[in-house]
């Protein structure tokens, strides 16, 4: 997961409960498990390993925009997928809600995860 999830994933929750799809209480609960999966808890590790944003993710992740048409941040997430996966040919999964990102994501050889 790029490092920019951060940021994301809890501005994508406080938006959608701003948009009335999630109420404040549901959207709260949503980032503080994001946050404990982020960061770990006293019980348990962070389930998350942030792939950092380097010169070459950000150079991949403009040629991904241009390529599939998509987002800056899901160029990002892309580009870091692509990354992790080149060190670790072993990590091919890709989960991701919007479907431009997916489809991408299937194009660049991902198996996707979810709906």
């Amino acid at each position: 997961m790029a490092q920019i999830a951060r940021v994301e994933v809890p501005a994508a929750l406080w938006r959608k409960q701003r948009r009335g799809e999630l109420g404040a209480a549901a959207a709260a609960v949503l980032v503080a498990q994001f946050e404990a999966d982020w960061f770990g808890t006293h019980e348990e590790p962070r389930r998350f390993e942030p792939v950092r944003m380097t010169a070459q993710i950000l150079e991949d992740a403009a040629q991904l925009a241009a390529v599939h048409g998509l987002r800056a941040c899901d160029a990002v997430q892309l580009a870091s997928a692509k990354a992790v996966r080149a060190a670790d040919p072993g990590i091919g999964r890709f989960a991701a809600f919007d479907r431009t990102l997916r489809d991408a994501a299937a194009t660049e050889g991902f198996l996707l995860v979810g709906t």
